[in-house]
């Protein structure tokens, strides 16, 4: 049986890796199509183009790896079935449940390795590659507004009180971590503003401290002794630099670079409890970390959703319908992936249960083929 294993194990992956490879060449083609339109710009030239390919192919394979999974696994069992091996390894006592253990046992391999792929290739190749073109192209990145970008920040005190708020105001943010036009709105607890600073630039010195340049600041002081009114007293000094304590950082400006779905986990993690702390909606990131602990999953379960085909025969067609039928099955898989990710942001259910719908329900469809197959051989 360990035997059998082995050689199930060692075809699946075989043509798992065929047709993710058949894939990646598909999906860079494309993207090197689309990239060719920015060739040209600024300092962007085609091997620039070829260079931002090569660096999306990690998440390429993080996005594409269930379904390759589905359809390699149909092909490598509809091989089996077609030279009537799978018939000869249930003849030495290969039961269904063996089966799914089995193909459940490769599975976990192959879910392994595309988290690996989800966590610690794909999101520092595409940070990368985001940062080559703007670099190339002599571009930036700005907010959703014609003001920049607006973050939420907080000052602590020792015992964890907010005792300080501040609204920041990112012009622009370059490649290289490097922000422009920065402006900071600071208030105290009781929500009256304080100090009004801009800079013309900031770059990240060291843990938690930021270097503003071409610093213009306005302190906001009350009148002593405090009038029936209050009033207050402002005060201009232009120190030309400074230093700026925030819980702001790099890792977690880097999300105007990489899509949510992109980041790793961890990085995902550290935006949301920054989110929460600072009383924001994080609703479309928290899915998206649910979504990076329930993905990798999905390919034990596209596997499992595979195994029906096998005890499929004459019956069922030849190995290019069934091929078929499993692209078939990966497409809607991956619309409805999206489509509940969505449906869940929308209503606000939970984002555990909205990315993990799609896979039960596959789940749920492997098992009753499995059934109905055991039932009507």
């Amino acid at each position: 049986m360990k035997t059998l294993r082995r050689y199930l194990g060692g075809q699946i992956i075989a043509a798992v890796t065929f047709v993710l490879i058949g894939f990646l060449a598909l999906f860079a083609f494309f993207d090197f199509i689309n990239e060719l339109d920015d060739v040209g710009r600024g300092g962007y030239r085609l091997q620039h183009a070829l260079a931002f390919v090569l660096l999306g192919m990690p998440a390429h394979v993080y996005e594409l790896m269930p379904i390759a999974a589905l359809i390699g696994t149909i092909y490598a069992l509809a091989q089996f079935a077609a030279n009537s091996e799978f018939t000869a390894m249930r003849a030495a006592g290969l039961g269904r449940r063996q089966a799914l253990a089995t193909i459940a046992r490769i599975g976990l391999f192959v879910a392994i390795l595309t988290a690996l792929f989800g966590e610690a290739l794909s999101p520092p190749a595409e940070r990368l590659a985001q940062q080559l073109r703007l670099s190339a192209i002599g571009a930036s990145v700005a907010g959703q507004f014609r003001s920049g970008l607006w973050l939420k920040d907080s000052v602590r005190g020792a015992g964890g009180a907010v005792d300080r708020l501040r609204f920041v105001n990112v012009g622009e943010l370059l490649p290289d971590g490097t922000l422009r036009g920065v402006r900071v709105f600071e208030f105290d607890a009781e929500m009256r503003m304080s100090e009004i600073v801009h800079a013309q630039s900031a770059r990240y010195a060291s843990s938690g401290n930021w270097q503003l340049s071409g610093v213009e600041a306005i302190r906001f002081f009350e009148t002593d002794p405090p009038a029936e009114t209050p009033t207050l007293r402002a005060e201009q000094s232009r120190p030309g630099e400074r230093v700026w304590k925030s819980d702001l950082t790099p890792a977690l400006l880097s999300v105007l670079l990489v899509q949510p779905d992109r980041m790793s986990g961890l990085g995902l993690y550290r935006y949301v409890r920054h989110l929460q702390e600072n009383r924001q909606n994080a609703s479309q990131y928290e899915i998206a970390l649910a979504k990076k602990l329930v993905y990798p999953l999905a390919v034990i379960v596209m596997m499992a959703l595979a195994l029906p085909f096998a005890y499929l025969q004459a019956r069922a067609g030849g190995i290019g319908y069934k091929v078929f039928a499993g692209i078939m099955l990966g497409i809607a898989f991956h619309f409805l992936n999206g489509l509940f990710s969505h449906l869940g942001l929308l209503n606000t259910w939970p984002p555990l249960l909205s990315v993990s719908i799609p896979s039960m329900g596959a789940l749920l469809l492997a098992l009753g083929m499995l059934a109905w197959v055991d039932r009507t051989r």
